[in-house]
């Protein structure tokens, strides 16, 4: 059984995120310095303080109503709208066959063949990687409760993962070119036994929720597109949301995360776009800065990294890449995101993060040859997530709160 000690410090946690969060308006830097330190797991708090950090909710609490109102009907008709479904259209609210006006080899770029062929190659890329997330836990191949009514009611032509078709992948990867051993950063460290399987007409599992989210994110952004390791994003925001206690919260789950989702991808997309690798937010720059970290903090560690060329591409792109969402358990995941998300710089304390990771490995790293060191720092060991951030916390100048 949890200390005394310990309850009475949860309970005044609890009091002061309640007193924060039931004001009529949210101060943001109070909230801040709260999730610092993480969200208690008790309470159901994190939903909610995640959709604040990600400033998807407004900090005054009369207008959110309005918000959420207008956010998810804006969603539904991403849906009616983006996943297009070819030889059919509809007139006056039926569904009317237009496969003479079009037709699979119609070359017209407004063509909704051409479209859907298109949309395919993407789906690919992303029905494969949402069908291996998180398969250390059941829960992305568990039904939800609240299917979305627009797919599943219909004959079932809308559900993504049937249209997915085998054809030549042309969709971007968190992979880059010339990195040599690089090649395994996009390979998760975790992984499936088998993909996991749809359900039966009328329900759907989380991950064919992940996929269409991760779709109509692909359709909105042509720019950027679906890059592999989005899923990575995109999973433990919804996992937080499609458990929220509050039922009148879950059921909107899936409209929520994508709006969290699109608006976190916009603080990290330079890490995702090859073009923007030497931009200031941009991976190469954020690898540098690591490197820089580790070498104030530790030169022998450092200086024994250099000599070796273990350079920071093979193994600390995919962590800042994807905010270490494949190095720790989906539960560490979320309270490194508490602090990530309240982050007043944004994500400097992510360089903290990985820079304490590598320090907290320095008798290993010190002894062990080019090798082992690569398989140590890509296969980071299990380790207590408040040691890992306590330490991050104190190379940042701060103190770190036990939750």
């Amino acid at each position: 059984m949890p200390h005394a000690g310990t309850m009475s410090i949860l309970r005044k946690r609890l009091h002061d995120f309640d007193d924060v969060l039931n004001g009529e308006e949210i101060d943001i830097t109070s909230l801040k310095r709260l999730c610092f330190h993480g969200v208690p797991d008790e309470g159901g708090l994190r939903p909610l303080c995640w959709k604040l950090l990600l400033n998807y909710l407004p900090s005054t609490r009369a207008s959110w109503s309005e918000t959420l109102s207008r956010k998810r009907e804006l969603y539904k008709t991403f849906i009616d709208d983006l996943i297009v479904m070819p030889g059919e259209a509809d007139v006056d609210g039926e569904r009317v066959d237009v496969t003479l006006q079009d037709h699979p080899l119609n070359l017209n770029p407004d063509s909704k063949w051409q479209t859907f062929f298109k949309d395919n190659e993407v789906l690919l890329q992303i029905d494969k990687d949402v069908r291996r997330l998180c398969p250390d836990i059941s829960f992305f191949q568990q039904g939800t409760d609240y299917p979305c009514k627009a797919i599943v009611n219909v004959s079932g032509s809308k559900r993504l993962h049937r249209r997915v078709q085998h054809t030549v992948l042309r969709s971007a990867n968190v992979e880059r070119k010339g990195l040599g051993i690089t090649k395994q950063i996009a390979v998760s460290v975790r992984k499936a036994v088998e993909d996991y399987a749809p359900l039966a007409e009328g329900g759907e599992a989380h991950w064919e929720v992940l996929e269409r989210i991760l779709f109509l994110y692909a359709k909105l952004n042509p720019g950027q597109g679906y890059v592999q390791g989005m899923n990575e994003i995109v999973g433990p925001i919804y996992h937080a949301f499609a458990c929220d206690p509050d039922h009148q919260w879950r059921e909107h789950a899936e409209a929520d995360t994508f709006f969290c989702f699109t608006n976190l991808m916009a603080e990290i997309r330079d890490f995702f776009i090859k073009s923007l690798d030497e931009a200031e937010f941009g991976i190469n720059s954020m690898m540098s800065k690591l490197t820089r970290q580790v070498k104030v903090n530790d030169h022998e560690v450092w200086l024994r990294l250099h000599q070796q060329e273990l350079c920071p591409q093979y193994y600390s792109f995919r962590w800042l890449t994807l905010l270490l969402s494949q190095e720790f358990p989906l539960p560490d995941v979320m309270r490194i995101w508490d602090s990530l998300f309240a982050d007043e710089n944004r994500f400097s304390f992510l360089i903290h993060i990985c820079c304490a990771m590598i320090l907290l490995l320095r008798d290993q790293l010190l002894a062990g040859d080019f090798a082992t060191n690569v398989k140590l720092l890509q296969n980071f060991p299990s380790m207590d997530i408040q040691i890992v951030l306590s330490k991050a916390a104190a190379l940042a100048g701060k103190t770190l709160n036990s939750s």
